[in-house]
């Protein structure tokens, strides 16, 4: 669930056999592939062309994800610089098992706002959706 009015949903999945090591966990490569997911989701309100990920930072694992558990990301903008913004994202499990939801893990990355030859490009700033019901309505 978020956590104040500024996190937005904005990616929910269902882990599947596919997602998991022998022991049965999500591959951590997995949830980093999802932030980056998100931190897109995010990164696009601020401007509707090509965003591409150039850091992550202070992800730490804190809690191990299961074969069915439903897992939630969370974005907010940490900052918006003219090409780039700071994505703070969180990451939830919630237990297919016990219906207990868990904090995975949180972290920020930063997105750059790019033009068809990867070159950075300014972008709209401050963003030009920024909820939910504003997206629906685009």
């Amino acid at each position: 669930m978020p956590q104040n009015e500024s996190e937005n949903l904005a990616l929910r999945v269902h882990m599947m056999p596919r997602d998991t090591n022998p022991l049965g966990t999500v591959f951590g490569g997995v949830i980093l592939s999802l932030i980056d997911q998100a931190g897109f989701d995010q990164a696009r309100l601020h401007g509707r062309h090509r965003w591409v990920t150039v850091a992550f930072k202070g992800v730490e694992f804190k809690k191990p994800v299961f074969v069915g558990d439903r897992v939630s990301l969370y974005t907010h903008t940490v900052r918006a610089g003219s090409t780039s913004v700071e994505v703070g994202v969180r990451v939830e499990a919630h237990r297919f098992q016990s219906d207990e939801i868990v904090e995975v893990t949180s972290g920020q990355l930063t997105m750059v706002s790019v033009d068809s030859n990867g070159r950075s490009i300014p972008h709209a700033s401050p963003p030009t959706l920024t909820s939910d019901e504003d997206r629906e309505s685009s």
